[in-house]
């Protein structure tokens, strides 16, 4: 263990215990972040974020008219029993996101220019700066899912979090109990990591007797952060001990038919019910399926990826309605899965924000412009289009701004946002 005899610190002074050195650091990096998220009253609150990398065909999915009396587009016919349910977007868009496949990097993140790969560095996604505030009230802060290659999420450090491909062990890791001996190796480390933590709080607590006012304020802003990570490590253990719950469903089995855009669309959506239902986790994101490949789907004989980039040919465009229509087909199989299971009196979909989407608002032409949004369930004033100018529309980072706050989260800034979006309005 260090002495530590001066009274003026150090940037370069570290707290030591068991093997463990923590650097003392700039404290304004470390100011607590704010708890506001579920608390026991309030009913639980959930966001599931899913992408769909090739678009959707503008034409067919947004509605001629805007406001409350739009006539249903092709791709929202198949949704027309959650009309008052869900909200259409137009015009919204990432700053500064330029025109290609990589806009998928900056999906849930709003990181501009990843396009120009070198030197791109991501940011926070979506999902794991809500995880930071709630995540611990759940065995999962969150669930991230692929349909196949990479997710949508990304840590602060901008590291991409790897993303599940097969239903099969997410339904073991959520569902199946694991053997004693590995739930106590999981609590015994749970439980090293804490008396870590206590040693360096003692440590903390020596030096603030020491310091002058200021260096106090600074040490006691950094002690409040590592005892709320000391509460975030006690939430887990406590969750290792807790059984997991027991559901009727059948294990899935993995889908290895990589073409098979709505078999996987289907059991993620299954997968992710279940573990809202069970309260397993309360954040998911899912990307869906964009291969070249055939898709098992009748009346399609070419890739996906080829029909999406159509340039404007009339046959390839009929394939790719064909194609997403299914999917939007599967998406009307997920919400009533959510209207239809009850929690607390509400149902699931009314504690449930679904944010659908793409990265690309024309694949064709690879603009990440325009982009094709759908908004359903949660505690949103839905039935209407919401059409903003695609020449200079607000950030869709505003967007996620009144995700976070419907999730309890006190954000005002996400991203490239400017504030939450206007139009929208919430129903408490």
């Amino acid at each position: 263990m260090s002495n530590f005899h001066a009274t003026r610190l150090s940037r370069r002074q570290v707290l030591r215990g068991t093997g463990v050195a923590l650097a003392l650091p700039v404290l304004d990096s470390l100011l607590p972040r704010a708890r506001a998220g579920q608390t026991a009253e309030r009913p639980p609150r959930r966001l599931v974020c899913v992408c769909t990398p090739l678009g959707l065909h503008a034409p067919n999915f947004f509605p001629q008219q805007t406001g409350r009396d739009y006539e249903l587009s092709p791709y929202l016919e198949p949704l027309q029993d959650f009309r008052q349910d869900l909200t259409v977007i137009s015009g919204l868009s990432h700053p500064e996101v330029g025109s290609s496949h990589d806009s998928a990097y900056s999906f849930l993140t709003g990181a501009p220019h990843p396009e120009i790969r070198a030197g791109f560095r991501n940011t926070i996604s979506l999902d794991q700066f809500a995880a930071e505030h709630i995540g611990s009230q759940t065995r999962f802060p969150t669930l991230t899912l692929a349909a196949e290659g990479f997710g949508l999420s990304w840590t602060r450090s901008g590291a991409p979090v790897p993303g599940e491909t097969q239903p099969a062990p997410v339904f073991a890791r959520l569902f199946l109990e694991g053997q004693p001996a590995e739930v106590e190796a999981q609590t015994r480390r749970l439980r090293d990591g804490l008396s870590v933590l206590d040693l360096v709080r003692d440590q903390s607590r020596r030096l603030q007797a020491q310091a002058g006012a200021r260096d106090r304020e600074k040490l006691d802003e950094y002690f409040t952060s590592v005892r709320e990570l000391e509460q975030r490590m006690v939430a887990s253990a406590e969750w290792a001990k807790k059984p997991k719950p027991r559901v009727s469903a059948k294990p899935p089995e993995n889908n290895y038919v990589a073409a098979d855009l709505v078999g996987k669309t289907r059991l993620m959506f299954d997968l992710i019910h279940l573990a809202l239902q069970t309260d397993s986790t309360r954040l998911v994101t899912l990307m869906l399926l964009g291969t070249s490949s055939v898709p098992p789907i009748s009346g399609v004989s070419l890739g996906h990826h080829d029909l999406s980039h159509h340039g404007q040919d009339p046959q390839k465009i009929e394939q790719l309605r064909t194609i997403e229509l299914e999917k939007m087909k599967t998406l009307q199989e997920f919400l009533k899965k959510l209207q239809t299971t009850e929690e607390q009196g509400e149902r699931l979909l009314d504690r449930t924000t679904l944010f659908f989407s793409s990265n690309l608002g024309n694949a064709s032409n690879h603009s990440s412009r325009n982009l094709p949004v759908l908004l359903a369930g949660g505690k949103f004033r839905h039935g209407t289009h919401l059409a903003y100018d695609p020449a200079a529309p607000p950030p869709l980072c505003n967007l996620f701004v009144s995700l976070l706050q419907f999730l309890g989260i006190e954000a005002d800034k996400f991203g490239s946002s400017t504030g939450t979006l206007t139009g929208l309005e919430s129903t408490g």
